[in-house]
């Protein structure tokens, strides 16, 4: 794995949150160009966008995120927390960013409710409870 500035030793060991594997498209722009990526698992904290070409660590920038059930992606704002480069899953972890209490709440909830419709709600109630 390349280390970047800023990049942890191990990120799969710095999660805030339980993690929910699950793909989902993600939309976002880089330099007036339009990239659509995928999540490989998310969390209420963050998410791993698995890519080749991952934003530099520190890096803040909005994105979209298309979930099923939802009329509309959301919109968020994430923070590059780290990259892979390298090996079989290359792409970057991503912090979200609130403005406040009520949006950290609102998107709380829709990944809620994203684990119960992926995994059941028991597994997830497993997951919270670990």
């Amino acid at each position: 794995m390349s280390q970047e500035k800023g990049e942890r030793h191990d990120p799969e060991e710095q999660r805030a949150g339980e993690r929910s594997a699950i793909e989902l498209q993600v939309e976002y722009e880089r330099m007036n160009s339009f990239f659509y990526d995928y999540t490989k698992n998310i969390s209420r904290g963050g998410t791993f966008v698995s890519t080749d070409r991952p934003l530099d660590v520190g890096t803040r920038f909005v994105f979209k995120l298309s979930v099923p059930g939802l009329a509309e992606p959301l919109r968020l704002t994430g923070e590059v927390r780290w990259v892979r480069r390298d090996g079989d899953a290359p792409g970057m972890g991503i912090q979200f960013i609130f403005d406040d209490d009520s949006q950290r709440a609102a998107i709380d909830g829709a990944i809620e409710q994203l684990m119960v419709n992926s995994l059941g709600p028991l597994i997830t109630q497993r997951l919270r409870s670990v």
